[in-house]
């Protein structure tokens, strides 16, 4: 039987900042539009999050009953170390994503907005077939580019969507530059996971490119983002250029991956990566709102 502490362990929340920084970006974006409506923010929050701890406890199972998480280097695996029965994991997963979309019902039903509910079952679905089902695109070298799309764009533009109605370039331009820093925790991840999912079966895009080019997508991504968020100043205010201080967090991680850091210095690398997806998220959405 799992602790409450393992339990804990095995929502991974180092991983939260990939649902609260994208959501603190579409906050300052809906209230540079003078339309913030802090319910909406705090129930699209409950939706991120809920799907962020929802996804976790479906990747723990799927990946736990498949057999790729016997041997790790990393946070809990609940069902992959025999910690908790997989349907225990399986049941609290599935209560996440009920909360998510109970919190999301309520969105709709304030908004009237009723094709959210498309985008809703379509969330759910692409945080239980990461790694369920019988060919979860996770193991097909796609979770990149869902994670872009599932942790970037949608929660960036739906929260600023429930608010203002409307989207503009400068929108898409920050929930783009979050959503490939996001996608950056996820690139360290599976590179510390190649030997492990080769052995595995698990085709990742990291087990794709291989160890040296996963490396530079890493730094390419951190680059990219930069250069987006002075797209957005551009449009939009000068003074967000401040954030670009945040990727001073962005240089220790930097050097570990460059230099060919492996197992737990990986793990050091996640957890300075996710300090920055939280500041640099935090960061903008204040500078969109309050200059």
């Amino acid at each position: 039987m799992a602790t409450v502490s393992q339990w804990i362990g095995g929502s991974r929340p180092r991983t939260l900042p990939s649902a609260i920084a994208p959501v603190a970006i579409g906050a300052g974006l809906a209230a540079r539009a003078d339309s913030f409506i802090l319910t909406r923010v705090l129930l699209a929050l409950v939706v991120a999050l809920s799907l962020q701890v929802g996804v976790n406890y479906a990747n723990d199972y799927s990946d736990g009953i498949k057999g790729t998480d016997e041997v790790r280097v990393g946070p809990v695996r609940l069902v992959g170390q025999k910690l908790a029965p997989p349907s225990q994991v399986k049941f609290a997963a599935f209560a996440c994503f009920a909360l998510a979309m109970l919190a999301g019902l309520a969105l709709i039903l304030i908004t009237s907005l009723w094709w959210l509910i498309i985008v809703g079952v379509a969330c759910v679905s692409a945080a239980w077939f990461y790694t369920g089902g019988k060919k979860p695109y996770g193991y097909l070298g796609l979770g990149e580019v869902f994670v872009f799309v599932f942790f970037g764009l949608v929660p960036v533009l739906g929260t600023v969507y429930v608010q203002t109605r409307n989207i503009i370039a400068a929108d898409v331009l920050a929930a783009s530059a979050i959503g490939l820093l996001i996608c950056t925790l996820l690139v360290v991840n599976n590179l510390r996971d190649i030997p492990t999912d080769i052995d595995a079966g698990k085709r990742t895009l990291a087990v794709k490119l291989g160890d040296h080019r996963t490396r530079m997508l890493y730094v390419g991504f951190v680059m990219a983002a930069a250069v987006l968020t002075i797209g957005v100043a551009a449009i939009s205010t000068w003074w967000l250029l401040l954030v670009l201080l945040s990727f001073a967090l962005g240089v220790q991680p930097i050097r570990l991956v460059t230099s060919g850091a492996v197992g737990p210095n990986l793990v050091v690398a996640l957890k300075q990566t996710g300090m920055l997806v939280l500041l640099y998220g935090i960061g903008t959405g204040a500078l969109l709102a309050w200059t």
